[in-house]
């Protein structure tokens, strides 16, 4: 049902919800002229599987049945889930991001633009952070949240503001080579984790749902250097 790639034209949405109201309220969201279509609906995961769609929006309570354990199932079927749920707590909302949930948005707080832009920047494949996550990351304390020093944050820090390692290296004052053990460093310490991220775009989505790096430090450096970076 997942895609690697977002085509042109609408993100398209299947949405797994079984409240009549909540149905109603997202697809008034989803009308012209936005850019997001819903293009299914159902009150159970299997009444849309099959259909193909950029992202899965997914209640967590379904007919009175949690199903938190089913987000791994459905994100290692190449789905980008967005869970869409009342159940904010923290412990959930980890439950969920762990289990690879892309984003959880709250549905007491949610409002069009604020779904319309997560639902955008998960289907772009780009980092997304709400109220909900942001609140589970700062109140979570478990080992599997890998600590980094700080120069491994600030190497990752450069290095995802689009610096090639050589402009790292001479930002930080330190050889390219240590800017590459920083980075395999921190690899390391998520693949210990139990959460490896072996490419950029994975160890930048990590860093920021753990919160050792904002959003919005995340900006584009144009470097003089040359650009001759390994994912």
């Amino acid at each position: 049902m997942g895609q690697q790639h977002v085509a042109a034209g609408p993100v398209t949405v299947a949405l797994v919800e079984d409240h009549q109201v909540v149905v109603d309220g997202v697809r008034s969201w989803f009308g012209p002229p936005s850019p997001v279509e819903l293009v299914v609906q159902g009150p159970t995961i299997e009444s849309v599987r099959g259909v193909a769609a950029d992202v899965l929006l997914l209640d967590l309570n379904l007919n009175g049945t949690m199903v938190v354990d089913r987000v791994a199932e459905l994100c290692a079927g190449g789905q980008r889930v967005i869970v869409f749920s009342e159940h904010e707590e923290p412990e959930t909302v980890r439950a969920v991001l762990d289990a690879g949930a892309s984003a959880f948005i709250g549905k007491g707080r949610a409002t069009r633009e604020s779904c319309l832009e997560t639902i955008l920047e998960v289907a772009a494949d780009r980092p997304s952070v709400t109220p909900p996550m942001a609140q589970a990351i700062a109140t979570d304390e478990g080992p599997h949240r890998p600590q980094l020093s700080d120069k491994e944050r600030a190497a990752l820090l450069y290095w995802f503001q689009s610096m090639s390692k050589a402009s790292v290296a001479a930002r930080m004052g330190i050889k390219e080579r240590t800017v590459r053990q920083y980075i395999d460093r921190a690899r390391v310490k998520y693949a210990a984790a139990g959460r490896p991220a072996p490419t950029k775009e994975k160890l930048l989505i990590c860093a920021i749902q753990d919160g050792l790096v904002q959003p919005d430090e995340v900006t584009v450096y144009t470097s003089l250097a040359a650009r001759t970076d390994e994912p």
